[in-house]
């Protein structure tokens, strides 16, 4: 089965000033991210990471490098018609209601007149937003902006969702609810890629993550690969007794404790990030 994306040797240089200088924001980076799962890609500003996006959706062309979604080449009408996007920032009109909204996203995208309306009340449930979809967006709180914009990205049921930043300036309670809606669309069948700085809705929401750094890849793989400590160990001893935890692990059976169980330690996703990153180019 082919990737939903896969990313081979990409490289994006930008023009700075009139010496020709180039500012290097993604560098030979190559990625292949499995179908039916949650994927975080992840770093600090000015890593990479949304440009990266910005060249798999075709909005900015890359200097190098090669990009297929779902076995198309990207930039094409076959590889849109089967994705979805949230970009970090929408805007909409504010004039509109949710429901013209999610409607007016769902022509462009060519949703047919038999299924139009299905389709946008569909994305309205998912996003739990039917019952503010007669509201102007002009009224809506910032969570409400993120979520009537995660219904347009997926009124014409893409396989591949990308969201950039949903989360962004939205409370906890707001969030936990993307949260849901992000593995509701996984448990469907649909490939999501997560852009996100909460590390722990990424730790939670994410099967697999890539962490970016100057433009790099520095590390991708299972969550749980990932932030599992390798060089310790945890056991889980049954009927320990005093003595049996002052004698070394070889002396547990002769003092009647049994041990149940030998796993890993994880540390979290932000101390793994910390470790990992040099910070952001902003600061």
């Amino acid at each position: 089965m082919t990737s939903a994306i896969s990313v081979r040797h990409l490289t994006k240089d930008f023009k700075m000033g009139l010496r020709g200088l180039k500012l290097r924001a993604v560098d030979s980076l190559s990625l292949e991210i499995p179908r039916g799962q949650v994927y975080g890609l992840l770093g600090p500003n000015g890593c990479g990471k949304s440009t990266t996006l910005k060249i798999v959706l075709g909005l900015v062309a890359g200097t190098s490098g090669e990009i297929n979604i779902l076995g198309f080449p990207s930039a094409t009408a076959e590889a849109r018609r089967r994705t979805g996007f949230l970009p970090e920032a929408p805007y909409f009109h504010k004039f509109l209601t949710g429901r013209e909204l999610v409607r007016y996203c769902a022509q462009l995208s060519g949703v047919s007149a038999i299924k139009m309306e299905s389709a946008v009340e569909a994305a309205l449930e998912l996003a739990a937003m039917t019952e503010a979809a007669s509201r102007p967006i002009g009224t809506y709180s910032k969570g409400m902006l993120q979520r009537i914009g995660l219904a347009q990205a997926i009124v014409h049921d893409p396989e591949l969702v990308i969201l950039d930043e949903p989360t962004a300036g939205v409370d906890p309670v707001g969030a936990a609810a993307i949260g849901r809606m992000i593995r509701t669309m996984r448990d469907q069948g649909k490939t999501v890629v997560l852009c996100s700085h909460l590390l722990g809705q990424v730790e939670q929401v994410c099967d697999r993550v890539a962490i970016m750094d100057h433009g790099r890849l520095v590390l991708e793989g299972r969550v749980d690969d990932v932030l599992a400590q390798r060089d310790r160990h945890l056991m889980t001893i049954e009927a320990l007794t005093p003595d049996a935890r002052v004698a070394a692990e070889s002396a547990l059976a002769a003092h009647g404790a049994r041990v149940r169980s030998v796993t890993h330690p994880r540390r979290s996703l932000e101390e793994l990030f910390r470790e990992l990153v040099t910070g952001s180019r902003d600061a």
